[in-house]
């Protein structure tokens, strides 16, 4: 692990993994694919990218990282999920598969696919928490949304609801844990992932 640029993986089990690593490294993090858990072992944060969850969840434990992910959450890990990374990081999920596992780690309900399918994806301008300058443009395809949130975990971007007056939370932290709906990898506005490098970082100088 670096003592300067942090480390960070990208889980490279499914979904847009390349574009992750890009954003990291324009982030000025030091990124790298992890499939094992030996590589899981040498980052000192990880993104779950998007993709489908079920699946993810499925190959996860195939490939030996689920358990091993689980442990390094527990123990502080900074990990950023999008779309269906926000999905493996609930610790609740609605609309999911009886037998579908996930990481946790963060005190929200989750609903899959809350937004539609794959021919009602949509952007949206988003203004985001702690974000300088213009709303992050926000991608969202077969996005889920958080239904509610525990006391513990700071929401930090909402869009308006189709259907109401009600708005849908689309961007959570807890802690060192980070989830968003949308894909800021697919847009080329990278300060998302330079949000989450400079929490990695916080979490490191605080863990020497």
């Amino acid at each position: 692990m670096s003592s300067n640029n942090p480390v960070i993986g990208v889980l490279a089990l499914q979904g847009d993994v390349r574009e992750h690593l890009i954003a990291l490294a324009a982030a000025d993090a030091l990124a790298r694919p992890v499939r094992r858990a030996e590589e899981l072992a040498e980052v000192d944060a990880l993104v779950i990218p998007g993709g489908e969850s079920t699946t993810m969840s499925k190959l996860a434990i195939l490939f030996g990282v689920m358990d091993p992910l689980r442990e390094r959450v527990a123990a502080g890990m900074p990990v950023y999920g999008t779309c269906a990374g926000m999905i493996m990081l609930a610790d609740k999920i609605l609309d999911g598969r009886d037998d579908q596992e996930t990481v946790g780690g963060i005190d929200m309900t989750v609903r899959r696919n809350a937004f539609g399918r794959q021919n009602e994806s949509f952007e949206s301008a988003i203004p985001f928490q702690g974000l300088g300058g213009e709303p992050v443009n926000g991608v969202f395809i077969r996005a889920p949304w958080v239904e509610s949130v525990g006391q513990g975990v700071q929401v930090l971007a909402e869009v308006p609801a189709a259907d109401g007056p009600d708005s849908r939370i689309v961007a959570v932290r807890q802690g060192n844990l980070l989830a968003t709906s949308f894909h800021p990898e697919l847009t080329g506005d990278h300060r998302v992932h330079a949000y989450f490098v400079t929490m990695v970082e916080s979490a490191l100088d605080g863990s020497r």
